[in-house]
């Protein structure tokens, strides 16, 4: 067996994601005064390699611990983009179904655009580049994807979202200005409205920003942000991808690691009732997240 990993080196250096505070950490205790060291560190979750749950865009659902491990854990694939990336691009289905590599259905997949060259600590760091001006899908991918069942998703870059399908748009005013410039429409032009039944009350929602969260996530198809590490060594190949956050409850998104499992077969199975995300009693954040996939898919 071969294990590649995707994720970041954390440091006090990681930036969180804009608008976010990074993370400190510190000594609380030393050697010299009480012969044990001891260290605490104050994050938020979007902060390095990290996975979202569906509690971070939507309603009563998807916190850390609900999840399986044969959700997290299971086939894959690392698609390479970056040829068609560049600043602001759209990634698209057809994008990814040319490259060398299968994407099954039920998969996990990982999309490699390049853009964790400019991450934090790298020979070309570009944080305003990374953050702000990332590619990133639409509607139409996000669709590809469910019909796909995707289990769920990682990306190099600072969101599962197009960078200016965020509110980056609203802080960054300067930047959307260039980026409307450059597609020759606005921002809410360029990306559009979409639609969606709230998964608790029935509600219908339109909506014109954050796709891959709010539409995404009441479809428990969750994704994971800032991957990098060795990503390149697994360009356009499968693995058995796992992601490996805090079992802890209530968590609406956490920091992990990514990782690749290669020569090992691809079936899956969580064995156990803490594998399995069961629960004995209620619990406020119930996933919908059956073993093996969103929904039970």
């Amino acid at each position: 067996m071969k294990i590649v990993d995707l994720s970041h080196l954390m440091n006090v250096h990681t930036p969180g994601w804009v608008g976010y505070a990074g993370n400190k950490m510190y000594y609380a205790q030393n050697l010299q005064t009480k012969m044990i060291v001891a260290q605490r560190i104050d994050t938020a979750l979007h902060v390095g390699t990290h996975i979202d749950g569906a509690m971070h865009g939507t309603d009563g659902m998807g916190d850390m611990a609900s999840y399986p491990l044969d959700y997290l854990v299971g086939p894959g694939a690392v698609v390479d983009v970056s040829q068609d990336m560049d600043d602001w691009a759209v990634i698209t289905p057809e994008m990814i179904e040319k490259q060398p590599v299968e994407v099954k259905e039920g998969d996990i997949l990982i999309l490699h655009t390049g853009w964790h060259r400019y991450w934090e600590g790298q020979p070309q760091q570009d944080l305003v580049r990374y953050f702000c001006m990332h590619p990133g899908g639409g509607i139409e991918l996000l669709n590809w994807m469910l019909k796909k069942k995707i289990k769920w998703f990682g990306i190099d870059c600072g969101s599962g979202d197009h960078s200016m399908n965020t509110s980056i748009r609203h802080m960054r005013p300067d930047l959307a200005k260039k980026f409307e410039a450059k597609v020759g429409m606005t921002c809410e032009e360029f990306f559009g409205e979409y639609n969606y039944t709230h998964k608790k009350s029935g509600r219908e929602v339109t909506e014109n920003i954050f796709p891959f969260h709010a539409y995404a996530f009441q479809e428990n198809l969750i994704h994971a942000e800032n991957v990098g590490g060795d990503i390149e060594l697994m360009l356009n190949q499968r693995a058995v991808i796992g992601a490996f956050p805090w079992r802890y409850e209530g968590l609406e998104a956490c920091p992990c690691r990514i990782v690749c499992f290669q020569d090992i077969a691809e079936n899956v199975e969580a064995v156990g009732d803490v594998a399995k995300a069961i629960f004995g009693g209620p619990r406020h954040f119930a996933s919908g997240v059956a073993s093996g996939g969103p929904d039970g898919r």
